[in-house]
């Protein structure tokens, strides 16, 4: 048989492994696989306290980009300073009109960290939302059932008075235009805070109110509550007031759960004499108010108590932060 001149023909061991010698270079042409798609980090939002301002948050913010990076986080600079004492339900409306737009771009839903007095404003944000979409609402270190303590807050603000007196000029038309008022719970005059409080009373449901049940409802939107607080706190009082526990009648702390029946008696007149009736007041707790009971029971209350955290530091503590807070950021 005659060959080309000049040349030779391959061997036939040469064309069985001439497949895998292109192999390699045929995978280099072809398009690179997608990569596994990860679900983005949920938008935070953050609400500060009396007296605080976006700055106070610097440390909690480097936490959240370390840990979640690519997190969009918001921290509001609204009623900064001493515009924190203006009525809540003022700065209710501002805050409300800062988170609006972010939750309608957030899909998925957005988490609240809300500290101190600011914790306060989240959950009437969460009461008078119609179509909030918060996930988790993470309150820290916040009078969430009223204050009732002589603070260095409080003693700059009204040097006067103490706490035994201090319903005086909160339970009054003019205390109640300072925000520290809105939730001044004083335990030995519970008829009077029933009365007076134009903030605590309402969005805990202790008030009846034209707007409870749409509150309630808008309230059990939410997806978790995070309570965070400790017995270290020094402004917070009680500081189980972080845990919706607060003082009985005789200042003996009682938890969320274990709130009493309160009961009160009326006179009503009648022939020849009086009879005695007996009404009973419940807790919010026990009569779901605004939705506490209905949230611990399908497992959505988480409680993280954390001893040896002054009140200034809850947001600027690492460990408080891999803890509490870190965890429920999805």
């Amino acid at each position: 048989m005659l060959g080309l001149p000049g040349r030779r023909l391959p061997s036939a061991e040469f064309l069985l492994l001439l497949p895998l010698l292109l192999l390699p270079l045929l995978l280099l042409l072809l398009p690179a696989a997608p990569a596994p798609h990860r679900a983005a980090y949920k938008p935070v939002i953050v609400v500060h306290g009396l007296f605080d301002s976006s700055y106070s948050f610097r440390h909690l913010l480097e936490y959240i980009n370390e840990t979640h990076p690519g997190t969009a986080v918001t921290v509001l600079d609204l009623f900064d300073g001493r515009e924190s004492l203006r009525p809540l339900w003022e700065q209710v409306q501002g805050f409300r009109e800062a988170v609006a737009p972010i939750m309608a771009k957030a899909l998925q839903g957005v988490h609240l960290i809300c500290y101190s007095q600011g914790g306060l404003v989240c959950r009437a944000l969460l009461s008078v939302m119609d179509e909030h979409n918060v996930d988790s609402f993470i309150s820290l270190s916040s009078p969430q059932m009223g204050q009732y303590g002589d603070t260095n807050y409080l003693k700059w603000l009204f040097p006067t008075s103490m706490r035994s007196n201090l319903y005086r000029i909160c339970y009054s038309p003019w205390g109640q235009e300072f925000s520290i008022c809105n939730y001044w719970h004083d335990p030995h005059h519970d008829d009077l805070y029933l009365n007076a409080s134009s903030f605590l009373a309402l969005i805990n449901g202790e008030r009846d109110h034209p707007n409870a049940t749409a509150w309630r409802k808008n309230f059990l939107r939410l997806g978790r509550l995070v309570l965070i607080g400790g017995p270290d706190d020094g402004v917070i009082t009680p500081w189980q007031s972080s845990f919706f526990g607060f003082y009985d009648a005789n200042e003996t702390v009682l938890e969320m759960e274990k709130q009493l029946v309160t009961e009160g008696s009326t006179l009503w007149g009648g022939g020849l004499g009086c009879r005695q009736e007996l009404t009973l007041s419940l807790p919010v707790y026990l009569r779901d108010s605004f939705g506490l009971k209905t949230l611990l029971a399908r497992g959505a209350i988480v409680r993280c108590p954390m001893a040896g955290i002054a009140h200034t530091a809850w947001h600027s503590n690492r460990t408080l932060y891999e803890t509490c807070i870190e965890p429920w950021l999805s």
